[in-house]
């Protein structure tokens, strides 16, 4: 009997302890600050292909002092209402603390997609069309993905 009391107080002692580091790792973690994602270009690029090509620029800001190694970007966007083209990339720079760097995505329209938004613009003329832009960004394991939704309209002008 006094080996299974023995064998319940170290059990205990175990997880008291346990708890204790437990907590003590979490109060020394780091507030995080969500970073900043603007776009800064949405442009359709040139060519004679039925199915249109797009760059999409991104900025991301660092507000926090440790160095963001950006995993992964997923990304899909719409062109009024359109589902046109959606990707990721893992080819992305790493975000220096306190600081500050450029994405350039390439992406490929949806070739249905594009046909129906071809259509669209074809039956309505139209100046500039909306667009939604959905970001997802993978910041590593310890820290949550960030998703960002943009919306914005695209002028179809000559300049």
């Amino acid at each position: 009997m006094v080996e299974k009391s023995g064998r319940s107080l170290v059990y205990r002692l175990a997880m008291a302890c346990f708890v204790i580091v437990l907590a003590s790792c979490a109060s020394m973690r780091q507030p995080f600050e969500d970073p900043t994602v603007t776009i800064t270009s949405f442009a359709i690029l040139p060519g004679k292909s039925i199915n249109p090509k797009f760059e999409i620029g991104l900025h991301i800001v660092n507000p926090n002092r440790m160095e963001l190694a950006l995993q992964g970007l997923a990304y899909s966007a719409k062109i009024e209402g359109h589902q046109i083209l959606s990707g990721a990339s893992s080819d992305l720079p790493v975000v220096p603390a306190y600081g500050e760097a450029d994405v350039r995505l390439t992406a490929q329209a949806d070739l249905f997609g594009g046909f129906r938004l071809l259509n669209d613009l074809i039956t309505q003329q139209r100046r500039q069309v909306a667009y939604q832009l959905d970001i997802k960004l993978d910041l590593g394991p310890f820290v949550p993905t960030l998703k960002v939704a943009k919306s914005g309209d695209i002028s179809l002008s000559a300049r």
